[in-house]
This record gives C-alpha cells, sequence and structure tokens, in this order.
C-alpha cells in the first residue's frame, strides 16, 4: 500500500476549489532537452516527491556522478498537497507525480511536457505506454520510475495457491471471515469490478459504481478487516485471522520477512497497480540538470537499487543487478496486463460509494 495514495481520491472533490484558486503560472511548453546530454551539469537542482523516492541509498550515485550539482529535495504526502505548495510559490524543478492523482498538478499548469528523445531509455520502462504518461497532444508528462502490482495474497499453509486465480476469490464465501480489504476507494471498487467482469475499472459509470458497491455490500461480512496500512494487513495474516487479501508485492514480502507462508497470484483479470515517475516542473530553472536526474532514475543503476528497496524495477535491464532475495518481486514481468490505477472522472462517487461500504 506504498503512499497511502489511494485515499487521496479526495483530492478529486478539492479539484473543483483548487483549479479556481489560480494556474501555476510557469511555461507549460516542451521542456527543451540539453544541447549535450553528455555534459556535465551543475547548479541547484531542487526535487520534490514522496519521501520513499529520494532515500539516501537512491540519491548518493547520482550526487557522486554529478559533484557540481547541489540536489536539494523535499517530500509531500499527495500530489493534492505538492500541488497547492508549487502554485502557492515553492519551487522545485522535478517533481514526481502519480497516474491517480496527478489531475491537481495538471489543473494548474504546473507540469512541463518533456522532450522523449532526451530519455534514451524511455521506451524500455514498465508504463512508458500507457496513455496517462502523455498529454492530449501526445507529449511525455513524466517518466515512469516507480509502480506496484496490486494482487491477491494468500496464506499458502491454508490456501492453495493453484486454486485462486481470480478477483472473483477474494469474494468467495469459502473464506468468509477470513478475508479482508485494503481500506482504499480505487482498490475496493477496482476490485469488485473486475470480480463482476468490468474490464475497466478505473472508468466505471455512476451505475457501474453503484453496482461494484452493491456487490461489496453483499460480501461485506465475508472481510474480516479493511485494512489501513500495510502493517494493519501484516498483522492480520500473522494472527491468522486473515487469509486472503488483496495486496502488493511489497507487503507479501514483508510477511515473508515476518515468517509468514504466503503467495502472491496476479488475478486473470489482470493486477491493478499505481504507477509514478518524475517530470518537470512549469517553474524549472535547471532544467538540464533536471534531465539528468530523471535519466539516472530510468537507468539500470538506479531501478536495481528500486529493486532492492522492493519495489519493479521499471527498466528491465536492471534486474540481473537486483540481489536475489528482491528478483523475483522485482521482475518487471510482475506488470504484464496490470491496469493502471488512475483518477476516475467521477472520483467523488467512488469516494462516496467506498465510504457507504465502510458505514455498514
Amino acid at each position: 500500500m506504498r503512499r497511502q495514495m489511494l485515499a487521496a481520491l479526495m483530492a478529486a472533490t478539492a479539484l473543483i476549489a483548487l483549479a479556481g484558486c489560480g494556474g501555476g503560472g510557469g511555461d507549460t511548453g516542451v521542456a527543451p532537452a540539453p544541447d549535450d546530454p553528455d555534459a556535465p551539469v551543475s547548479g541547484t537542482l531542487k526535487v520534490f516527491a514522496y519521501g520513499d523516492t529520494v532515500p539516501d541509498e537512491m540519491i548518493a550515485p547520482f550526487e557522486k556522478a554529478n559533484p557540481d550539482v547541489d540536489l536539494e529535495t523535499a517530500t509531500f504526502d499527495s500530489n493534492k498537497a505538492a500541488a497547492a505548495k508549487l502554485a502557492g510559490g515553492f519551487e522545485a524543478d522535478v517533481v514526481e507525480v502519480c497516474t491517480d492523482e496527478m489531475e491537481p498538478l495538471l489543473a494548474r499548469g504546473l507540469l512541463r511536457p518533456l522532450d522523449e528523445e532526451a530519455i534514451p531509455a524511455f521506451d524500455e520502462l514498465a508504463f512508458s505506454d500507457a496513455p496517462e504518461v502523455r498529454d492530449e497532444n501526445g507529449d511525455v508528462l513524466f517518466v515512469p520510475a516507480s509502480a506496484g502490482p496490486q494482487g491477491l495474497i494468500v496464506n499458502s499453509d491454508e490456501v492453495d495457491p493453484a486454486d485462486v486465480t481470480s478477483w472473483q476469490d477474494l469474494f468467495d464465501d469459502a473464506y468468509a471471515g477470513r478475508a479482508a480489504l485494503e481500506a482504499t476507494p480505487l482498490t475496493a471498487i477496482g476490485a469488485a469490478a473486475l470480480a463482476m467482469g468490468m474490464e475497466d475499472p478505473m472508468s466505471l459509470s455512476d451505475e457501474e459504481v453503484e453496482d461494484a458497491k452493491q456487490y461489496l455490500l453483499d460480501h461485506r461480512d465475508n472481510f474480516r478487516a479493511f485494512a489501513e496500512s500495510d502493517a494493519s494487513m501484516v498483522n492480520l495474516f500473522k494472527s491468522g485471522e486473515v487469509v486472503i487479501a488483496d495486496g502488493g508485492r511489497g507487503t507479501t514480502q514483508a510477511m515473508v520477512d515476518d515468517g509468514v507462508p504466503v503467495e502472491w497470484i496476479s488475478p486473470g483479470e489482470g493486477a491493478l497497480s499505481w504507477v509514478c515517475g518524475l517530470a518537470i516542473t512549469s517553474k524549472a530553472q535547471n532544467i538540464d540538470a533536471a534531465y539528468k536526474l530523471i535519466n539516472y532514475y530510468a537507468s539500470p543503476q538506479a531501478q536495481a537499487i528500486s529493486g532492492d528497496m522492493g519495489f519493479v524495477a521499471m527498466n528491465p535491464k536492471a534486474l540481473s543487478m537486483v540481489s536475489p532475495e528482491f528478483k523475483r518481486s522485482a521482475d518487471p514481468r510482475n506488470l504484464e496486463n496490470a491496469i493502471p490505477q488512475t483518477e476516475p472522472d467521477n472520483a467523488d462517487v467512488y469516494e462516496r460509494a467506498w465510504q457507504e461500504v465502510q458505514a455498514e
């Protein structure tokens, strides 16, 4: 449940108010590529991202390779918060964006499209072909740097993994009272929609959201808990209260590390996946250094570090450099057929539906 960002669907409800506060200004044209991409860069480079995107182990190699760059990092808890701060005058050259919550940044004109030719590894990256990565003109908005598939987790001592192949299994009465669901609108509504046979869980009509909500209500008693965090999900499995749940590979690995016999399964309908990456802001001052950093994050070296942190390595060339214990979770093939979690146009309807389920 990295980021806890799905709860940020509330950002959609506040979007009208956000847009009414005015744009962010700056230049929204394509950020020019460096004249010489191999030339050294210098000056101050300001990065605004989630905390787990800029840990010391990730940024240290970049700083070592670019000693003349003064790298300054600041962190946020959601793209909504980032948009408000940037629009209020906070300075950043690079900002992290996530497909399910980037609308506030777009609405305020805070992003500057990238020159695709300036990112040599772009086409190799997982989700580089996702529609949300580009704007309406086809220009690249951000470079995917991290993702996390959301599938099913089972206690393999209690449930035969071979018997679990579909999102429908999460709602199977055979596991009544021993199932758990992450307490976030997109995953909950999305999981129900996929179990019902809907193919595009991020673009449901109001009526389809209502159907998914009713499906959740019909199976409400099957769920022991709605987990608010990775830690609570791990504890539910450790205590034996839960034998099946939705969740990511990182959560699964945390359980394995704690000695819990679990396996992660990608449902036949496709796993859901959060997708985040790096963009250049419309007020960026050090564009050459920004491209240098983004290319570093797209590189096999950086993606191997990300893999060792428990995330999927977005660049397949990184897998050979990932530590043996993380190769399975870091394998980009985990993202095959994954459905990117994106912010629905009617996100407020998803949010209200989920609130009604939780209130029962």
